[in-house]
C-alpha cells in the first residue's frame, strides 16, 4: 500500500450541525452538503491541503456503506491533528474552535515533548490536537 490517504471521513450525528461547526466556525472551504439527491448519500466535504479532505457523513449512511454496524461513538479512537506554525497559533485556533462550539478538553499548554499543543472535541465527539512543534517547521 502506498501512502495514498486524501479523504478522512467522519461519522457524525447531525450533518446540518456539523456543516455550520466546520464551515462557519472553523472557516474551512467548502461546497457545503452536496449528494442529497442519493439515498445514504449526503455529505460534504472541506478542502485542507495538498489536495486533503475533510468529509463528514451520517453515521448511519456510513455504517450502511461500509457494512459494519453502528456502535457507541468513543472520541478516543484517534485524534486529528492541526499543526501549527507559533504557540500563539494554537491559542487562537483553540479559541476559534471554543467559540464554534467545541469542547476544550485539554487547554493549551507546554506539551512533555516539548512543544504546545490543546484538544478539543468537535459537536460529534471527534477529538483534535492543536499543536506547535518546535522540530517541525510549517510551510504555507
Amino acid at each position: 500500500m502506498k501512502p495514498r490517504i486524501t479523504v478522512l471521513t467522519l461519522g457524525v450525528d447531525d450533518l446540518e450541525r456539523s456543516l455550520t461547526f466546520y464551515r462557519d466556525g472553523l472557516g474551512l472551504p467548502t461546497q457545503g452538503i452536496i449528494g442529497r439527491e442519493f439515498e445514504h448519500g449526503a455529505v460534504a466535504f472541506f478542502d485542507l491541503q495538498a489536495g486533503i479532505k475533510l468529509a463528514i457523513w451520517s453515521r448511519q449512511d456510513l455504517a450502511h456503506e461500509t457494512k459494519v454496524p453502528l456502535g457507541s461513538p468513543s472520541s478516543t479512537e484517534m485524534t486529528i491533528g492541526h499543526n501549527v506554525a507559533s504557540k500563539e497559533e494554537v491559542d487562537e485556533v483553540m479559541e476559534q474552535a471554543r467559540k464554534a462550539g467545541a469542547i476544550i478538553t485539554d487547554p493549551a499548554h507546554v506539551a512533555f515533548w516539548g512543544g504546545y499543543s490543546g484538544h478539543f472535541l468537535d459537536p460529534d465527539g471527534h477529538l483534535w490536537e492543536v499543536a506547535w512543534n518546535p522540530a517541525w517547521e510549517i510551510t504555507e
